[in-house]
């Protein structure tokens, strides 16, 4: 389960995200800062990378007859997926995405 630390006047409160059936939070990896030639990139000619670590799963997939799916996915896999691919929200200032274990093309093993 994920859990991020919200700030608030000397307080913090946690955040916990659990998603629901076959869903993930997915972290996106960070863009890179400079091209293979060695060109510094601004904000703004970044390109967002597809590629990211699964920070929370959830329970699995429904099928018809009330059973349940687990994903294939864990906490902690490197996934590619899409460009286009889940929901981005942001809790404090970290950017997440949320998206179906099925918009998740691939899991990069190293």
């Amino acid at each position: 389960m994920a859990t991020a630390t919200k700030t608030k006047s000397k307080r913090q409160t946690k955040i916990k995200l659990q998603p629901l059936g076959d869903r993930v939070v997915v972290r996106r990896d960070e863009s890179e800062e400079k091209t293979a030639g060695g060109i510094l990139l601004p904000d703004t000619a970044k390109d967002k990378p597809a590629r990211g670590h699964i920070v929370s799963v959830g329970d699995g997939r429904m099928l018809d007859n009330g059973n349940r799916v687990p994903l294939q996915v864990k906490v902690g896999d490197h996934v590619l997926f899409s460009s286009y691919a889940g929901e981005t929200f942001k809790v404090d200032d970290e950017e997440l995405l949320l998206m179906r274990e099925d918009e998740i093309l691939a899991v990069i093993e190293e």
